[in-house]
């Protein structure tokens, strides 16, 4: 693809994100900016989510998973499925029921100030180096098929990749983004869909010969039950998957400030056991494209493999144009609808959390939100030049993986707090959560092989046990 069609996709796809904010954001206040004045359709929100569930890295990564895992990953979506359930069934009802806000609020209620701003603060670095890593991935591939030619230095690149973030936005908030994510998954299916039939025409295969080919490929293993010591087998996949759910989703501000925005409880969980079928089926189409990809790369001579399959495919390959502009726009995306939802769930963790800004609409308050909403932004810009600086991938994915460590304390307070009635000391806390993502980092890079993704309910599990230690009956 040239440069200039890059570019003209860009501006059209950026318009359409503008309007929608033009067309939602006017007379917006706080309200509108944390909780879209619970007026988002179920539906809408439920379609919206799910972009934001698959973010760019599950747009390029899963697909060039399955030469490794196969399709051993749907063991992890099954597991999916009943942590929506736990967070449709248990957790929405408590935010509703105390009309949060911020759903760290809840912290201190049960727990006291200090465990309350600890949960915030874990979300806060978790989303910022999160999503600080998805849009350096985006501003790198907008780097080599747009600005390198235009000789354009990498940090203007993503200071327009915030900017444009910024611009739909700092008006209206979640109000925005539940509507901004429903186009945004649209074009992310739209890829994916198009990728399939493309590649199926190419390979001269009927619909039932594409279904065969991918069950009879080398790839399409589901189940593995035989090595529990494998990080595939099935339990270890399933609960895993469950608990990522839970607290990714469940126990994350970004995730569940757009569920907040539905008229009532009822609508919210509606949404979600919706979204959560729905996903089984995306992340089974995700998978199939990835054994097509990996076919068709055989067939047509294609090296590229991992991550860089996809793009190499849909760009460079004889695939045609349209394809490769559907590529550009469901990376794009796919990293714009975790990374805007992100900014805005910062902002509005930071403001009601620290601030104590809330939904008040004084100018002051207002005023407030905004400098935060610049300030993440900014922030978000300086840790991305961080990333391209240290231009060490092993140090980047360390440093992303660390990211998702800081989950483990949420789930142990959430745990310790809904299972059991024992009052914590709440000076106490901040290290008792702070202690158990450190050993369980520690103890990984010493084991790299024995630990998977049910790292997180080890690092959980410490993190509870900590708080017991530290408690007494009520």
């Amino acid at each position: 693809m040239s440069p200039g069609w890059v570019f003209l996709t860009i501006a059209l796809y950026f318009l359409m994100l503008v309007g929608i904010s033009f067309l939602v954001g006017r007379k917006s206040d706080n309200a509108t900016f944390f909780l879209g004045n619970k007026k988002s359709p179920w539906f809408v929100v439920a379609f919206g989510m799910i972009g934001a569930s698959l973010s760019g890295v599950t747009f390029i990564s899963v697909p060039g998973w399955v030469d490794g895992a196969e399709f051993s990953y749907m063991q992890m979506v099954l597991g999916y499925l009943a942590g929506y359930a736990v967070i449709a069934l248990v957790l929405m009802p408590l935010y509703y029921r105390l009309n949060l806000v911020s759903i760290y609020q809840y912290l201190e209620s049960r727990f006291g100030r200090k465990s309350y701003l600890t949960g915030s603060g874990f979300f806060l670095l978790s989303r910022t180096i999160g999503a600080s890593f998805r849009l350096f991935l985006v501003a790198n591939v907008l780097q080599i098929t747009l600005f390198n030619a235009l000789n354009i230095p990498f940090w203007v690149t993503v200071m327009v990749t915030i900017l444009l973030i910024w611009l739909y936005t700092f008006r209206s908030g979640i109000r925005t983004i539940v509507f901004t994510d429903t186009l945004q998954t649209l074009f992310m299916l739209l890829a994916v869909g198009i990728a399939i039939v493309t590649i199926q025409n190419k390979m001269g295969l009927s619909f039932t010969g594409l279904v065969d080919t991918i069950e009879t490929s080398p790839y399409s293993k589901w189940f593995f039950w035989e090595d529990w010591g494998s990080q595939k087998h099935f339990v270890r996949q399933f609960f895993s998957g469950m608990f990522i759910t839970i607290v990714m989703t469940g126990l994350d501000q970004d995730m569940m400030q757009k569920n907040l925005t539905c008229h009532n409880i009822k609508d919210a969980q509606k949404n979600m056991l919706w979204f959560s079928v729905i996903l089984v089926v995306v992340n089974l189409c995700f998978l199939s494209l990835g054994a097509l990809l990996y076919l068709y790369a055989g067939q047509s001579g294609i090296q590229a493999t991992g991550d860089d399959l996809f793009a190499v495919v849909a760009t460079q390959g004889d695939l045609g144009m349209v394809l490769g502009i559907f590529f550009i726009l469901g990376l794009i995306a796919a990293a714009y609808s975790s990374a805007d939802s992100a900014l805005t769930s910062l902002t509005t963790a930071f403001c009601v959390d620290f601030l104590r800004v809330q939904m008040k609409s004084s100018s002051t308050a207002i005023r407030d939100r905004k400098m935060v909403h610049v300030g993440f932004s900014v922030l978000l810009f300086l840790v991305i030049l961080v990333f391209s600086m240290i231009k060490d991938e092993n140090v980047i994915s360390a440093l992303f993986r660390a990211a998702g460590y800081t989950y483990g304390p949420l789930l142990g307070l959430y745990s310790f707090g809904l299972l059991t009635k024992r009052k914590v000391l709440d000076d106490y806390v901040p290290f008792i959560c702070l202690a158990s993502p450190i050993i369980w980092y520690l103890l990984n890079l010493q084991f790299p092989e024995t630990f998977g993704f049910e790292l997180l309910i080890y690092n959980g599990a410490t993190t509870f046990l900590g708080l017991f230690l530290i408690s007494r009956s009520k």
